[in-house]
C-alpha cells in the first residue's frame, strides 16, 4: 500500500466530526483473533488485498482512541491527535510481517505513537521545544510528571537524568522550556498597554547615527555641489530646469516654448543638452 493508498484510507474513514459518534462507531468493529488477524494480513501481504487491509484498520481503531486519550495534557484536539494515530496505524498495517508472530496491536503501537508524537512536536508551540531523540523522551517524561506535581526536585531530576541517560542540566533547560509561553512577535498594542511585543525591540531602519550623520553629509554635499554646476549654466537653460524640474508646479515643453519664443524641439534640446551639463560637472567636479 503507498503513501498515496492510506491517505485514500483514511478519506474512507471519513473526518471526525463528532468525536463521540466516532468512537462509538469504532468500538462497534469486530475484535479479530489471532487466527483472523493472521489470515487476513497474509490476503494483504501476498495479494495486496485492500478491503483485508481495512479490515485489519477498523479492528485497531479501538486501540488508537485508547492511546490518543493519553495525549490530552497537550491541549491539542483530541480528534487531530486520533487521525494522527489513525495514519500511524495504517502504516504500521502496511509494514506488518504476520509471520513474525506477533500481534498486529504490538506491532502498531509503536509507529501510532510516533505520529502522534510528531503531530504534538508540530503543533503543541510554535517554537520547537525538543529536537533530538534524547529530549523528546524527556519532553514526554517531564509533562506527564508536570500534571501532578510542580518544580522538580533534585532528587527527582536525578532520578530522571539516571532513567533516561541524560544530564540533569538537560531535564532543567527542558523544565524551563515547557514553563514558557509563546508570545506573538508583532502582537497589537494599545495605547494603554506596557507591555511590548518582541518586534518592538528592534532597531529601526534609520536608527544608525553614524549612518544617519554620513546620509545627511552626503545630501548637503550634494546639494552644494547642485547649486555649482546650476551656477555654471546659461540664464535660459537655467531658468528652464528650474521650470521643468525644481518648481512645485512642473512648466510644460510647450508652455516653455512660448515662453522663450523657440519651437518646442529647441526647448528640448536645450534642455537635454542642460541636463547633460549638469552631469558632467556632477560627475567630475
Amino acid at each position: 500500500m503507498s503513501d498515496v493508498a492510506i491517505k485514500n484510507e483514511i478519506q474512507l474513514l471519513g473526518p471526525i466530526g463528532s468525536l463521540e459518534a466516532y468512537i462509538s462507531i469504532v468500538n462497534q468493529a469486530p475484535v479479530l483473533t489471532r487466527e483472523e488477524e493472521y489470515a487476513l494480513a497474509v490476503r494483504f501481504k501476498k495479494n495486496n488485498d485492500l478491503d483485508a487491509a481495512r479490515q485489519l484498520i477498523l479492528s485497531q481503531l479501538r486501540f488508537v482512541v485508547h492511546i490518543a486519550r493519553t495525549y490530552n495534557g497537550y491541549g491539542l484536539p483530541l480528534a487531530d491527535i486520533i487521525q494522527e494515530g489513525n495514519v500511524g496505524l495504517m502504516k504500521a498495517v502496511k509494514k506488518f510481517d504476520p509471520e513474525k508472530g506477533v500481534r498486529l496491536v504490538t506491532y502498531a503501537v509503536h509507529w501510532i505513537r510516533a505520529e502522534i508524537h510528531e503531530f504534538v512536536f508540530d503543533n503543541w508551540k510554535i517554537v520547537k521545544v525538543a529536537t533530538t531523540k534524547a529530549q523528546r523522551k524527556l519532553f514526554f517524561k517531564l509533562r506527564g510528571s508536570k500534571k501532578k506535581i510542580g518544580w522538580l526536585t533534585n532528587d527527582e531530576k536525578s532520578l530522571i537524568a539516571s532513567d533516561l541517560g541524560v544530564r540533569t542540566k538537560d531535564i532543567e533547560t527542558m523544565e524551563e522550556r515547557l514553563a514558557s509561553k509563546d508570545v506573538l512577535f508583532d502582537r497589537p498594542q494599545d495605547e494603554t498597554s506596557t507591555h511590548v511585543s518582541p518586534a518592538g525591540y528592534l532597531p529601526a531602519p534609520n536608527s544608525d547615527p553614524s549612518a544617519l550623520v554620513e546620509e545627511e553629509n552626503w545630501l548637503e554635499s550634494n546639494i552644494e555641489l547642485m547649486s555649482e554646476a546650476m551656477e555654471k549654466l546659461d540664464k535660459r537653460s537655467k531658468e528652464i530646469l528650474r521650470l521643468r524640474w525644481l518648481s512645485d508646479e512642473k512648466v510644460t515643453l510647450k508652455e516653455l516654448a512660448k515662453k522663450f519664443n523657440v519651437s518646442l524641439e529647441r526647448v528640448r534640446q536645450i534642455e537635454e543638452k542642460a541636463i547633460l551639463d549638469l552631469r558632467e560637472q556632477l560627475l567630475n567636479p
